[in-house]
């Protein structure tokens, strides 16, 4: 059973990242991940923000919770140093 302090640790780690270029892996079901890169834009209580270029002049903004972390259905990695936030 994930604890409390799993989650705000989770989410210490998440704003220590904020303002830097990330990759996420988000497990979509049936088989489908998404690999996108983007900046880690802002953080809330039960949220963080990632700002991903859409190409032709577009953004994207993208919102998941710090228990997908947790439950490992999403997954971030620093770019350039490959330090990744995870649950365990």
């Amino acid at each position: 059973m994930a604890q409390k302090n799993d989650l705000a640790r989770i989410k210490r780690d998440v704003e220590h990242l904020v303002g830097e270029k990330v990759r996420l892996k988000a497990n979509k079901g049936r088989k489908k991940i998404s690999i996108k890169e983007g900046i880690l834009e802002e953080t809330y209580p039960d949220i963080f923000v990632v700002c991903i270029d859409g190409g032709y002049n577009t953004v994207r903004r993208v919102s998941y919770s710090y228990s997908d972390i947790l439950t490992e259905t999403v997954e971030i990695t620093l770019c350039n140093k490959d330090k990744k936030i995870q649950a365990s």
